[in-house]
């Protein structure tokens, strides 16, 4: 019963991470931001992907472990993008 607990809250906090979207008012706001789309969607989808490999970890399930280690390269990547443009604009 313990490990269908600690099933249930890992799998709550993951949800509730996914759900978290810190980034979008910073993508809709017409006002300059401090970050660029790019930097805040590769934010997003690193730590949505963080938290699904730490699910898949402790539900066992190498698929969603396997899915949210894509998903947090893929978001560091887009970030490291966004983190280039960002640059790029700043030396004009």
């Amino acid at each position: 019963m313990k490990i269908a607990n600690i099933k249930l809250t890992g799998l709550s906090a993951a949800i509730a991470l996914s759900l978290c979207s810190f980034g979008a008012s910073a993508e809709d706001s017409k006002i300059e931001a401090p970050y660029n789309k790019d930097q805040v969607k590769g934010r997003v989808d690193e730590a949505q992907g963080k938290a699904k490999e730490e699910v898949g970890k402790i539900l066992d399930d190498k698929g969603m472990e396997i899915e949210g280690n894509i998903q947090k390269n893929t978001g560091k990547v887009q970030k490291g993008i966004g983190d280039i443009k960002q640059d790029i604009k700043e030396d004009k």
